[in-house]
């Protein structure tokens, strides 16, 4: 398919992406490496990294966000509209299904325990997803020292997302013409 979608193909994808991950955007990563960089090859692991990054810092929610930029890199508007709407409709539905009957169930301690181990369950898929954003993220000591403020930043000081994002942007962008203007002096 050379990384072009199909229309109905990126909304099922999305769909399934969408059905079977809690937790948010974060927990969707291992599955949008696996389907849209491994399987579907419609973006590389640095893409979607990207993806990821500009997602973060923009209005509405991660997933969503993601699932347009790939929707719209393989197909254009009609593209990010049909992943947007297949990344979206499956928690529509549920939420509307459970909505009307979560007040009924939240007490029952089987289900109380249930979401217990989805939470840990989510925990897991996010450390993993962090260890995969590692490996390909982080290529040099600039790449540990960045992680490491924004940690700090994030963790202690509570620093808006936003903030942190626009923040390393800049400092990638001085460092890189700094690196790019030392090499061209050699």
């Amino acid at each position: 398919m050379n990384g072009k979608a199909k229309l109905w193909d990126l909304f099922l994808t999305f769909a399934r992406i969408g059905g079977f991950t809690f937790g948010g955007g974060y927990a969707m990563l291992p599955m949008l490496q696996k389907e849209v960089v491994e399987q579907k090859k419609w973006a590389t692991e640095e893409e979607l990294l990207d993806y990821y990054a500009v997602g973060q810092c923009t209005p509405g929610i991660i997933a969503v966000n993601v699932a347009t930029f790939i929707g719209q890199k393989t197909r254009g508007i009609i593209g990010g509209i049909m992943a947007t709407l297949g990344v979206v409709a499956p928690s529509f539905v549920i939420i509307l299904v459970l909505a009307s009957v979560i007040n009924h169930f939240a007490e029952i301690e089987i289900v109380a325990h249930a979401l217990a181990g989805i939470r840990v369950a989510v925990a897991a898929l996010i450390v993993s997803a962090i260890i995969k954003l590692w490996k390909k993220g982080i290529k040099d000591l600039l790449g540990i020292i960045i992680f490491g403020a924004v940690v700090l930043l994030s963790l202690l000081l509570d620093v808006s997302p936003i903030i942190i994002v626009v923040v390393s942007m800049l400092f990638g962008i001085v460092y890189g013409r700094a690196a790019s203007r030392k090499e061209e002096k050699k």
